[in-house]
């Protein structure tokens, strides 16, 4: 059996929950799955604890919260630490933490071979959840890596087939689901326990996007799926405890999902899941290379293109005419918003194209006075390398630097239509075009999948994770080579090597706030 599939006309909790017990039991992902899926975690990690070495607020926090909640015997830990603490408050902190510089992976909901292509966001920060499970449960590295995967091929395939954004509501509760299966199945919940958990998360805990909104984002962004994936677990906790949920929640007609989607007494879609080989949603999903919103990839990779191709732009940036982007819809509407011209906060600016875009052109000046045009990166995978925006590149001074002020200035963001939209989710349609005063104009052309994207095929996706590992590493964690080697070994970690994973020797570099 290569895959489940839920029919519509199915009770799809109770499947979801069945699944997650079959697959934790004997689903047999290929071995390219289960390697994606942990460079996924490790890349997570280094996320979370460089976010915490800075003091960022969020992270901060919630780890300091879940401290307050110790365990004596069962529990899981936060990074950082090896004291046990509720498995719940571990994973709310650890998810903020992995979230925190929106630098992880990401999802679109695109399949079109099965037709599912509802194009719902989602990411990779629901990890904890399945390491907090082994911690309780004393399970292998081995067990938690399937725990991942089945996590990200929940959310993943519900991202395939409903679109929450549509309606206004945030992407987080597709991995709140994934996240209720998941933990219940590596404890040893029975379906229906399951199935009541799932359908507590969706009848008490729909969270909407009105997080994301507003001229400067809130600690609430970041940490939305932390808290939604805290309440998911609370609700299989009662759940195993004999708490009794919703049943059959996809099918009720009060549900959030039929109340968007009218249908006559169905779940408005089929889910199919993967079972074995490779064909899982993890494959479908992209890494980022840096700290930036996803939507902005594409303009990265074809500003880095103009540099390979004409090196010449970066000695005069004074000459620098105008720059013009254009995209599809929603990256315009996300990172295009008018308020986003002028951010004045990290979580505002690493959503700003205007500032993504300008930072990185520069990085790529400053790279190109200190370096000399004999000293030049000369490919796409060594401007990546070089370039790289960081943590650094959001703190107040940078977002205040006069010179990317001045750049910012000269950014015009443009929707461009149909003839992008169109070509979205299947890749991220982008161009840019730097006009200078004599009139030379530099096109990229159409970008469709940039370094990081699934479907590319010509970057150094290793090398360049691997540059990013250390630059994050090293920002958060005493030793971070020993740290990198054990993440990237988790699959032959025993139990007791488990319960280490997260106690690394964070460092304080003081509040980046």
């Amino acid at each position: 059996m290569s895959a489940t599939t839920l029919p519509r006309n199915t009770n799809q909790a109770l499947g979801i929950g069945q699944y997650a017990i079959d697959f934790m039991a004997s689903g047999d992902p290929a071995e390219s799955v289960r390697a994606r899926t942990t460079l996924f975690h490790t890349d997570s990690v280094l996320c979370g604890v460089s976010a915490l070495a800075l003091g960022t607020n969020a992270p901060r926090v919630l780890r300091e919260e879940a401290l307050g909640y110790p365990t004596k015997k069962t529990g899981a830990c936060v990074f950082g630490s090896r004291r046990r603490v509720a498995p719940e408050k571990a994973i709310v902190a650890n998810c903020a933490a992995v979230r925190e510089w929106d630098s992880n992976g990401t999802n679109f909901g695109y399949n079109p071979a099965l037709g599912h292509t509802a194009g719902e966001f989602g990411h990779n920060d629901f990890y904890p959840v399945a390491i907090a499970a082994a911690h309780v449960a004393q399970l292998d590295g081995a067990t938690a890596l399937r725990g991942m995967i089945a996590i990200d091929e929940i959310r993943g395939r519900l991202a395939e087939v409903f679109s929450l954004k549509t309606y206004k509501i945030d992407h987080v509760v597709h991995g709140a689901i994934a996240s209720a299966a998941v933990y219940g199945a590596m404890l040893g919940a029975t379906a229906e326990e399951i199935e009541s958990a799932i359908g507590m998360v969706v009848a008490h805990y729909i969270p909407w996007r009105a997080i994301r909104a507003g001229k400067q984002l809130s600690d609430s962004k970041g940490a939305s799926a932390a808290i939604s994936a805290e309440v998911a677990v609370l609700s299989m906790l009662r759940s195993m405890r004999g708490f009794l949920g919703p049943r059959d929640i996809f099918r009720n007609p009060e549900c959030m999902f039929r109340q968007f989607e009218k249908t006559k007494g169905d779940s408005p879609f089929d889910l199919v899941l993967g079972f074995s080989g490779e064909d899982f949603a993890v494959m479908g999903m992209h890494f980022k290379l840096g700290l930036y919103e996803h939507q902005s990839a594409g303009a990265l990779q074809g500003l880095i293109n103009l540099i390979v191709a004409n090196p010449t732009l970066l000695s005069a940036p004074a000459e620098i005419a105008t720059i013009r982007i254009s995209a599809y819809e929603p990256a315009f509407g996300i990172i295009g918003d008018p308020a986003k011209r002028d951010p004045k906060t990290r979580q505002s600016a690493d959503h700003s194209m205007l500032y993504i875009v300008s930072t990185l052109l520069r990085k790529a000046i400053d790279t190109h006075e200190n370096a000399g045009p004999q000293g030049l990166p000369v490919t796409s995978d060594e401007w990546w390398k070089e370039i790289m925006l960081a943590p650094y590149d959001y703190s107040a001074e940078a977002i205040n630097d006069p010179r990317t002020r001045e750049l910012m200035a000269k950014v015009a963001f443009a929707h461009g239509g149909a003839e992008y939209d169109h070509r979205y989710p299947d890749g991220i349609p982008t161009s840019i075009v730097i006009e200078m005063r004599d009139g030379t104009k530099f096109d990229s052309g159409l970008i469709m999948y940039p370094a990081g994207h699934a479907r590319n095929t010509t970057a150094d996706l290793a090398g360049i994770l691997a540059r990013k590992f250390q630059l994050l590493g090293r920002l958060g964690i005493e030793k971070p080579k020993r740290a990198i080697k054990q993440l990237e070994k988790l699959e032959q970690l025993s139990p007791k090597q488990m319960r280490s994973l997260y106690n690394v020797d964070l460092l304080d570099r003081g509040s980046f706030e």
